[in-house]
């Protein structure tokens, strides 16, 4: 396969270009690992756990005492150093469902081992305690994941916005202050150029960028968010993530101006129009949304609505399933591992099994949390159907159903 160019001059294009650019050359170059692709993903990139490893030799992390990582695959090696030098680790819940934070609570005298499944996505779950809006909590430094950065400190991440929205968030709770330090771990190819005009006033920026070569100090003036802009916010993301709901209840009774995106008089007309171009976008339209009535009115990008565009569903594979099996027995299995699907394609004929999630953010958290998973003796392939693997970007087709196959909803009781 030819290798494609390097990410290079950025002039004249749209963070999505500039995304899909890095995305498309660390595929090429097979410079990430699992999981894959890293299509619409903050990059697990090779050498990661060795670039996190520079974290304990900065002031700013031997300072801190309590750190709020992100989830993601590449940063597992922060969550864990953070823990192994005792502070206190705070990560976001996953797409702000059920809260802002969880706070990791390894067990007393916890080992490295122990401390290391802490840092994982199924560790989080088994040893974490949530972390309300009245929690009064200071958070010294912020760890983020990024897709690009400069060394500018202008940051662009996977197109959802949930970690500026989270860092708005904890300036509203008063977690953070304007010298709170933020740094990035990435490749080296994904520190790039960005213009400046892609930025918005809701856009994180970072002080430090960590690569597998190189520690940069980015000395960024530009403002970080100075809380949520509500006038960017819809109903519909208002309802789905109740934490911001609290939030907004709490800055209307101290005075402040809540008006949301869709309370406007002529917002209807223009989420209209928005809601058509986006439809006409070639590539994964919901994961880019640039142009609004907000964006009109002060003349900034708009903070991105996570939650206006739907996500595209995404498949997991499960095979190697014994002889025998029953489908009772995965879902037990699976409610164990707390990776419950939406949807069950059931092929026990054929001793495999696919597994629907609402986004490919589930489903990653899903297969790391079911790896080493075996049912009746037997170690089961968990894995990434081939069709996401191959074009993360389209919504998995449905298998066609056959003998022995069967569709089943997870739902309760079942």
């Amino acid at each position: 396969m030819q290798a494609a160019e390097p990410p290079g001059s950025n002039a004249g294009v749209s963070k999505w270009d500039i995304r899909k650019q890095i995305w498309d050359y660390m595929e090429t170059n097979n410079l990430a690992d699992f999981p894959r692709p890293v299509h619409h993903r903050i990059p697990n990139f090779k050498g990661a756990s060795q670039t996190c490893a520079k974290l304990p030799d900065l002031q700013e992390f031997q300072r801190a005492k309590t750190v709020k990582v992100n989830p993601d695959a590449p940063q597992k090696n922060a969550r864990f150093l953070t823990l192994e030098a005792r502070k206190t680790l705070l990560v976001p819940t996953p797409r702000l469902r059920t809260g802002l934070f969880n706070k990791i609570v390894p067990p007393s005298g916890a080992a490295k081992d122990i401390l290391r499944k802490c840092a994982t996505s199924q560790g989080v779950r088994d040893y974490s305690v949530p972390v309300g809006l009245d929690a009064k909590v200071h958070v010294d430094l912020v760890v983020v994941g990024s897709v690009a950065v400069s060394e500018k400190g202008w940051r662009i991440g996977k197109g959802e916005g949930f970690a500026d929205m989270e860092y708005a968030m904890m300036v509203s709770m008063g977690a953070v202050k304007e010298d709170t330090v933020v740094i990035t771990a990435v490749h080296d190819c994904q520190v790039v150029d960005i213009p400046e005009e892609l930025l918005g006033s809701h856009d994180l920026t970072v002080d430090y960028i960590l690569t597998p070569t190189r520690v940069i100090e980015t000395g960024c003036k530009r403002p970080k968010p100075q809380g949520i802009l509500w006038y960017k916010i819809s109903h519909e993301t208002l309802g789905k993530i109740p934490i911001l709901k609290n939030l907004r209840y709490q800055e209307k009774q101290a005075g402040r101006d809540v008006t949301l995106k869709d309370e406007w008089p002529d917002v209807a007309a223009a989420g209209k129009a928005e809601r058509t171009a986006s439809k006409m976008r070639p590539e994964s339209p919901w994961l880019q949304n640039e142009t609004s009535l907000a964006q009109a009115r002060s003349g900034e990008e708009p903070l991105f609505d996570p939650l206006h565009q739907p996500a595209s569903p995404t498949t997991v594979y499960v095979g190697n399933i014994p002889p025998g099996t029953r489908v009772r027995e995965l879902k037990d299995a699976l409610r164990e591992r707390h990776a419950t699907p939406m949807r069950l394609t059931w092929q026990g004929a054929q001793h495999l099994a696919f597994l629907s999630y609402d986004d490919a953010s589930t489903a990653d958290e899903a297969i790391e949390a079911l790896q080493g998973l075996s049912i009746r003796g037997c170690s089961l392939r968990i894995e990434l159907a081939k069709n996401q693997r191959s074009k993360m970007s389209n919504r998995p087709r449905q298998a066609a159903r056959s003998k022995g196959q069967a569709n089943e909803d997870f739902g309760h009781g079942q």
